[in-house]
């Protein structure tokens, strides 16, 4: 069995006995890349992750190739749409452009986990001096100091993961009232340790702990549910690694009218309680387990009703004040395997 995985293995992946252990063939194809020896010093590599939103991934791409601070770097573009590829067509003219190096790549397995697992992988096996692997998503536009703050950051602190801030920029000026929601806001606002990262929409990662959790690094089970990322923190946190937080490498991002419509953030407020609740019926297993994960949605069902009074107090909105009762509400209706699967039509998110 060890020489069949050795056999299946690239070069690269032999070449790091201490990291993660592939044992099956990459599902990705390599569509363009820069020469080897313009690579082999990179020691950060962006990965950015794209389906049918060529223009904007463009913009972010321009947005990277802005970066002050003087960091070399590599980005990897992960097409997720194995038809069509206007993305890994966009992003290959824009490499032989010379805006950025890297790597373009097709993950033609739709999925977010799927390209995320593929960008991963490809950043440990082809790049021999990597410490750090960092995300931006298609919709978003990197700040000018984002790679600064964060490379200086994972030198001095004592973490090992790191998130930064997004600014959400609606497509409709007359609705950037719902900044101020849950769904639109990052989790912390001062930076320093914190107990957990949520997200992938901006994040800078040691490679030690990709070598740690092995692959696939995302749970491909999650891949139109969302939270594959918050399952991945969560998995790192038990494993004994560290968070931190870098307010100033900071994003914006792109809010079409559609995520501003109620239909759409009711089912986010929804899929964010699904979630949590299947990520803790992980952590407890057994039928002991499942009933403390039940109590604990009734029990947030049951406060969502203050808790739902005060947000909307504050900010001055019943729409944002719903979301306390959707998340508990979401978190019942997965006990019954009901999933919203928002990102199985990508063009409705």
């Amino acid at each position: 069995m060890a020489s069949q995985t050795n056999e299946s293995m690239t070069r690269g992946e032999r070449d790091r006995s201490a990291g993660p252990v592939f044992g099956t063939p990459e599902s990705f194809e390599v569509v363009a890349c820069s020469a080897p020896e313009a690579l082999a010093g990179v020691t950060s590599v962006v990965c950015v992750p794209t389906f049918r939103r060529p223009e904007m991934l463009e913009a972010t791409l321009r947005s990277l190739a802005g970066q002050k601070g003087g960091h070399d770097f590599a980005v990897i573009v992960v097409e997720n749409e194995g038809v069509e590829r206007a993305g890994a067509a966009r992003a290959s003219a824009l490499l032989a452009a010379g805006l950025f190096k890297g790597f373009v790549i097709v993950e033609p397995r739709q999925g977010n986990c799927k390209a995320y697992n593929a960008a991963w992988r490809c950043a440990l096996t082809r790049f021999p001096a990597l410490e750090q692997v960092l995300g931006i998503d298609d919709d978003e536009e990197a700040e000018p100091g984002w790679l600064d703050a964060f490379v200086t950051a994972a030198r001095t602190a004592p973490a090992e993961l790191f998130g930064g801030s997004v600014t959400a920029a609606f497509a409709d000026a007359s609705r950037t009232w719902l900044s101020a929601h849950p769904v639109f806001r990052s989790h912390y606002s001062v930076s320093g340790p914190v107990p957990m990262l949520y997200s992938s929409a901006n994040y800078l990662i040691r490679r030690g702990v990709l070598d740690r959790l092995g692959f696939p690094f995302l749970d491909e089970s999650f891949d139109f549910t969302g939270g594959g990322d918050t399952d991945f923190f969560t998995r790192a946190k038990a494993a004994g690694f560290r968070f931190w937080w870098v307010q100033e490498a900071a994003q914006r991002e792109t809010m079409p009218e559609r995520r501003s419509e109620f239909s759409w953030i009711n089912a986010r407020g929804l899929r964010n309680g699904a979630i949590s609740a299947a990520i803790e019926r992980r952590q407890n297993p057994g039928t002991a387990g499942r009933l403390r994960v039940l109590a604990k949605s009734l029990a947030l069902l049951a406060a969502s009703v203050p808790r739902g009074l005060a947000l909307g107090l504050r900010t001055r909105s019943g729409v944002i004040g719903l979301y306390h009762a959707q998340v508990a509400i979401g978190r019942l209706m997965s006990e019954f395997g009901v999933a919203n699967e928002q990102y199985r039509k990508p063009e409705n998110n």
